[in-house]
C-alpha cells in the first residue's frame, strides 16, 4: 500500500470559467492557470503521482509546454491515473477537500465524484470530495483564490490483476 498527497492553490481571475472537478461552476470568477485550472483534480492528480514515486503534476504536464494551454484537466487526470497503473497499482481511495469562501459547493460535489470516478476508472465509491471555508480567513476566507488538498491510497496490483 502506498500514500500519496496533493495540494494545488489557483487565484481567481475575471474572464474565466470557475471549473472544480470538472464541473462548471457559476461564479463571477474563474481560476487562473495555464491548463482550465482545476484546482481540485490538480491536487488529487498529485497524490496519485506521489503515491506512486511518479513526480508531480508540472514534471508530467509542465505549464510552459503550450500542449497544455487550456486543457481539461479531467485530461491531465485521467493521463497520471494511467501513468499509475502503468507503474502497477490501483487506486484504493481518494480523499479531498477544496477549501473556498465562496461559492458553496456541496450541490456540485455528486457530480465532480461521477466526474473523477468515470476520468480514473474507479468506484464512485472510493472516492469523497468535501468542501470547507475559512471563516474568511486567509486568502480563501478573502475570496483571493481556491486551494485543494487530497490524499490517497494505492495498492499493488495482483500479478493476475495486470491487463
Amino acid at each position: 500500500m502506498r500514500i500519496g498527497i496533493g495540494y494545488d492553490v489557483h487565484r481567481f481571475s475575471p474572464d474565466r470559467k470557475l471549473i472544480l472537478g470538472g464541473v462548471e461552476i457559476p461564479h463571477e470568477k474563474g481560476l487562473l492557470g495555464h491548463s482550465d485550472a482545476d484546482v481540485l483534480l490538480h491536487a488529487i492528480a498529485d497524490s496519485l503521482l506521489g503515491a506512486a514515486c511518479l513526480g508531480d503534476i508540472g514534471r508530467h504536464f509542465p505549464d510552459t509546454d503550450p500542449v497544455y494551454k487550456g486543457i481539461s484537466s479531467l485530461v491531465l487526470l485521467g493521463k497520471a491515473a494511467g501513468f499509475v497503473r502503468e507503474k502497477g497499482y490501483e487506486i484504493e481511495n481518494i480523499d479531498a477537500t477544496v477549501v473556498a469562501q465562496r461559492p458553496k459547493l456541496a450541490p456540485y460535489i455528486d457530480r465532480m465524484k461521477k466526474n473523477i470516478a468515470m476520468c480514473i476508472g474507479a468506484s464512485e465509491d472510493c472516492i469523497n470530495i468535501k468542501a470547507t471555508t475559512t471563516e474568511y480567513l486567509g486568502f480563501e476566507g478573502k475570496e483571493e483564490g481556491i486551494s485543494s488538498h487530497s490524499i490517497c491510497l494505492l495498492k499493488e496490483r495482483m500479478s493476475s490483476d495486470v491487463d
